[in-house]
């Protein structure tokens, strides 16, 4: 997954890596208000998670993020705090549960008894985890230090939970297991952030740690890299790229993607690239495609061929948008995305991204995976850990379409948070801040072990020192 939702990071209000155990007990807004057009129940009276949001979202267009960071050139930007308008309601460990939308290729590739294949497949779901991103350019909401969510899926085999385990600098850890003891995966988000005056480029920052446990197989990668486009003045467009390397520590296979930039004309825009070799280096199989919509493979031999032969039937196509150029030096233009990839004869496909919800586009291009992520199911808020995101009252009441408390809602927490820690500095003999332990019910059919914590505080940890 990809960090750019961290684009701005507005402050949390937290000052130190020093807090207390975050807490919405108290939350003001806790009811979810039902869209006009969705249903809780069906007529069989069987439970059907929401097809939108209770509430569009808002125009951004009254609103000028150059209005804010003018006032803070020379600024850290971690410390600049961004008005709620340009946020999304979801907090950012709600964004890392979307790495599961795909969660069927994980299962695909445990049922594969070839390695090659296995790894093919896996690359096609470290791509698919940053499809989502796309057109996101709303930042969702950072979590507070000991936030959690959980997130239980039957029909998919697996839950997940994740915390914020430190603010300063700020990590989210993540774990998710199958229910059936088929994988886990888990990893960390560390991001690492450039302004460039008219973008702001994300390194993630942090290994994303994949176990096929009937193969004994561990995999690891890096996200790409991410820039958010005209922060200042024109539309905000994201691109991804750079180099991920995924390697099968098991077999000695590795996967080597490269994430394409866009080029001065577009001509790479969301291109994808790479191939698979095995431990003798010999490359096996090359897998191509573009990460807003399809990933495919092909043997190795076989695309060398169709290369040459497109390089010596091409050059006209090259001129096509050559008078494309920008207005102006204020705005870096999106160039226009090519519909469809290029199919090689004898291609497999792997993966394609779900169609986009038809309602998307007026409630922050949410899939439909993400629609689902802050509701609150049947009998679930008496089971949720209080320090579950779903009970945010900024997110629940921004989410509802009220702004005005989801902005009053934040400051509340924030100023809440900034006194706990202050109490807690005057306790010279404290040990400072510990990820939490949680216990007790989960949320679902399916009862969540105790994943977080230490354990999770561990995972990270390792993952910053390998750095």
């Amino acid at each position: 997954m990809n960090s750019e939702e961290e684009f701005f990071d507005a402050e949390t209000g937290l000052e130190s890596d020093d807090s207390c155990e975050v807490s919405f007990k108290d939350a003001i807004v806790f009811d979810s208000k039902q869209p006009a057009n969705g249903n809780p129940t069906q007529e069989n009276g069987v439970w059907e998670r929401r097809k939108v949001l209770p509430a569009p979202m808002i125009s951004r267009n009254n609103f000028s993020v150059w209005s804010i960071l003018k006032k803070c050139i020379g600024m850290e930007l971690s410390k600049i705090a961004m008005p709620i308008v340009f946020n999304e309601p979801l907090s950012f460990l709600q964004r890392i549960s979307e790495y599961m939308e795909h969660t069927h290729l994980i299962h695909e590739a445990c049922a594969l008894s070839d390695s090659i294949e296995r790894m093919q497949v896996v690359a096609a779901f470290a791509v698919s985890a940053v499809a989502s991103q796309w057109d996101r350019t709303g930042k969702p909401f950072n979590p507070l230090l000991g936030e959690t969510y959980e997130l239980t899926r039957d029909e998919e085999d697996y839950r997940l939970i994740s915390e914020q385990v430190s603010h300063h600098p700020p990590i989210s850890a993540f774990h998710a297991e199958s229910l059936k003891q088929e994988f886990k995966f888990h990893g960390s988000i560390y991001p690492k952030l450039k302004f460039w005056g008219k973008s702001v480029e994300a390194e993630p920052k942090g290994t994303m740690t994949l176990e096929l446990l009937k193969h004994k197989e561990v995999y690891t990668w890096t996200n790409p890299m991410c820039c958010v486009h005209n922060i200042i003045l024109g539309k905000l467009w994201i691109e991804q790229y750079g180099t991920v390397e995924m390697v099968n520590h098991s077999t000695g296979d590795k996967c080597i993607l490269n994430f394409k930039p866009c080029g001065m004309f577009g001509k790479e825009l969301h291109k994808v690239e790479g191939h698979i070799q095995d431990k003798r280096k010999k490359k096996q199989r090359v897998i191509y495609g573009k990460w807003t919509e399809c990933m495919y493979s092909v043997d190795s031999k076989i695309y060398e061929a169709a290369r040459k032969a497109e390089k010596k039937a091409g050059g006209d196509s090259k001129k096509q948008k050559q008078e494309q150029s920008a207005e102006g030096d204020d705005a870096d233009d999106m160039p226009e995305a090519q519909e469809t990839v290029t199919v090689i004869a004898g291609s497999t496909l792997l993966w394609r991204m779900n169609p986009q919800p038809a309602q998307s586009a007026q409630m922050y291009n949410f899939t439909a995976f993400a629609m689902t992520l802050n509701e609150m199911e049947p009998n679930m808020q008496r089971l949720l850990a209080p320090t579950d995101c779903r009970l945010r009252p900024d997110i629940r009441a921004m989410e509802n379409g009220d702004m005005d408390t989801a902005s009053v809602e934040k400051d509340r927490l924030e100023e809440k948070q900034r006194t706990a820690r202050k109490e807690r500095s005057k306790d010279e003999g404290g040990s400072g801040w510990e990820p939490i332990l949680t216990q007790g019910p989960r949320t679902g059919s399916t009862q969540v072990d105790t994943l977080i914590g230490s354990t999770l505080t561990v995972l990270i940890y390792i993952d910053v020192l390998k750095e």
